[in-house]
């Protein structure tokens, strides 16, 4: 390639894509790469740093287009990611990228970044290919700078998505304080790291979040993107499908199964080639049994070969929809993935189950139950501040609002049935009969409701207090038949957990002080008292339709809080936008 070819080359894809990303029209093009480059459209530049025709000359040519980087990040508005701008400061502004090698590795990054689910479309391609034909050698000083600000801005923002996500959560959840992502000098520290690697390639993509979960959403990203065309059966609406029944709706069912591939299918070819008989389309057999029961174990459901309503919903989401969901859960995980190391204690709000963690084992694993749709369980990162055995409940303002003020008025026996006594600000009881629980809903209520402590108590004989301002903590429950359900978002948002001797023993950290033997005495006492923890460990409320099953493979839940479809918008509009 020529040296005007190679000008040309730089030239036409940034004026392309300039023009079709600004809509601005030829003319408004050209006129704003002259004016950036300091030059017509094509036109060699002479400058007292680089020589005539745009060439830069060998003794200088490093230094005349560091002054250049260095004059062009000084004209950037104040409210741009200073990430590029401290990385050049940090290497004295000489240029990174005189290797045609690391800028084709770059260009083949952006164009997989669709195996991330993002978004390659919103990256400047065209400019980045016309980067990668011109020869910077041939270049003036301030098209050397250009090119070098298209490819760190592209790394730097390509890095920032992999690794920590493309969009801010604080900006769709008011009540979002996992670790933030972090600031733009760790990130140009960060992407200095990377622009030393061997293979740029490579180390971009160890940006990725480590744990299995994302390379499984990965593989399962390829599944479904490879199906999008496909023409899944069906599954017709109606009663409750069981083993041993005939009825037309099986064969649909089967052809739904059978239609996706995986594991569901080879069974049943499979149990059809053992047999050596077609089987009966409209009788729901042993091998379609065990065929849905392994697609509920996929998808997060009791593995009863009941096709209900839960299952049946699982069976018509569309190729389409699962791209979608699995885009939503590894931009999630890329927000938390830094939070999902080391000890924690994890809620997996959609998974109704919650583990503790400890020097990489699992140490307490228990089944939950979590808000429902109305009163969700926020996603938070938080700490367990001391337990309170055998705790009174002091009911929160929303549950007061909307269950205990209604149902008082219809009756004050209410009161009495729940066991609760009412007190006004300065402790003192308060006599019910003296209220107007009519009005107390529309206007403000200056009394605390109170519950007595107990076994029979909302909160069990245990409470891990928290110290979020929502009043969101983890507590023991006086229904300890609803863990027994398959859905469990049945709260009014805090977390119910089973087996919580177990966790309290484990929190407590102090076998001198608290065998089983004295937990269980200081719970039969009834008496309510608080104890510090002794182990400082990070609690983790998490919001993802996405896990992995016990033998690692994934599973793919009910989005009961809709909050995969505010994931899905918002990546939409940041890759239309092409801002991120």
């Amino acid at each position: 390639m020529n040296n005007n070819q190679s000008k040309q080359a730089l030239e036409g894809g940034i004026l392309n894509d300039v023009g079709l990303r600004l809509g601005k029209s030829f003319v408004t093009c050209t006129l704003l790469l002259g004016l950036t480059w300091g030059l017509p459209l094509g036109a060699a530049m002479d400058s007292p740093d680089t020589g005539r025709g745009g060439v830069a000359q060998p003794a200088d040519a490093g230094a005349a287009v560091g002054a250049e980087l260095e004059r062009l990040l000084s004209l950037r508005p104040a409210t741009t990611d200073e990430t590029v701008a401290l990385f050049y400061l940090g290497r004295a502004y000489r240029p990174v990228w005189n290797d045609s090698v690391r800028t084709r590795a770059l260009i083949a990054a952006v164009e997989g970044a669709a195996a991330h689910g993002l978004a390659p479309g919103s990256f400047p391609l065209n400019a980045l290919r016309h980067a990668g034909d011109a020869e910077p050698a041939v270049l003036s000083a301030t098209q050397q700078a250009e090119r070098e600000l298209l490819l760190s801005d592209t790394l730097a923002r390509l890095l920032r998505q992999i690794r920590y996500g493309v969009l801010d959560p604080r900006q769709l959840y008011r009540d979002w304080n996992f670790t933030p992502m972090p600031g733009p000098h760790q990130r140009a520290t960060e992407l200095a790291a990377v622009l030393r690697a061997d293979d740029l390639g490579a180390a971009i993509a160890l940006q990725a979040p480590e744990p299995a979960l994302y390379r499984a959403l990965q593989q399962a990203l390829v599944h479904y993107q490879a199906r999008i065309g496909d023409d899944w059966p069906r599954v017709p609406a109606g009663a409750t499908l069981r083993p041993g029944e005939r009825n037309p709706r099986v064969a649909a069912l089967r052809a739904r199964l059978q239609a996706e591939g995986g594991p569901e299918r080879v069974h049943l070819e499979r149990a059809g080639a053992d047999l050596g008989t077609t089987p009966d389309p409209a009788y729901y057999d042993e091998a379609l049994a065990e065929a849905v029961k392994g697609f509920q174990r996929r998808h997060g459901m009791d593995d009863d070969a009941a096709v209900g309503r839960q299952t049946l919903a699982a069976l018509n989401t569309t190729p389409a929809q699962r791209v979608e969901q699995v885009r939503a859960n590894l931009e999630r995980l890329r927000w938390v993935a830094s939070d999902l190391q080391g000890d924690r204690l994890l809620v997996d709000i959609t998974g109704y189950r919650a583990e503790l963690r400890l020097g990489g084992e699992t140490l307490w694993s228990a089944r939950v139950i979590v808000g429902k749709p109305t009163r969700r369980t926020p996603s938070l990162r938080d700490k367990v501040v001391n337990l309170v055995f055998n705790p009174k409940w002091v009911v929160p303002p929303t549950i007061l609002r909307e269950d205990v003020i209604p149902a008082v008025a219809r009756g004050t026996d209410y009161l009495d049935k729940h066991r609760l006594s009412i007190f006004d600000r300065d402790g003192e009881a308060v006599d019910p009969a003296e209220i107007d629980w009519s009005g107390a809903r529309s206007g403000g209520f200056p009394y605390r409701v109170v519950q007595a402590s107990g076994a029979d108590g909302s909160l069990g004989r245990i409470k891990f207090s928290l110290s979020n301002p929502y009043s969101i903590y983890l507590h023991d429950t006086n229904a300890r038949s609803l863990f027994g359900r398959s859905e469990r978002a049945l709260s009014s948002g805090c977390v119910r957990v089973e087996q919580p001797e177990a966790l309290a023993m484990l929190l407590l950290d102090n076998p001198q002080r608290w065998s089983a033997e004295a937990l269980q005495q200081a719970l039969d006492s009834g008496r309510t008292q608080t104890q510090r923890v002794g182990r400082d460990v990070t609690v983790l409320l998490h919001y993802t339709t996405a896990g992995l099953n016990a033998d690692g493979t994934l599973q793919l839940r009910n989005d009961i809080y809709g909050h995969d479809r505010t994931v899905v918008a918002a990546l939409d509009a940041a890759a239309r936008a092409g801002m991120h």
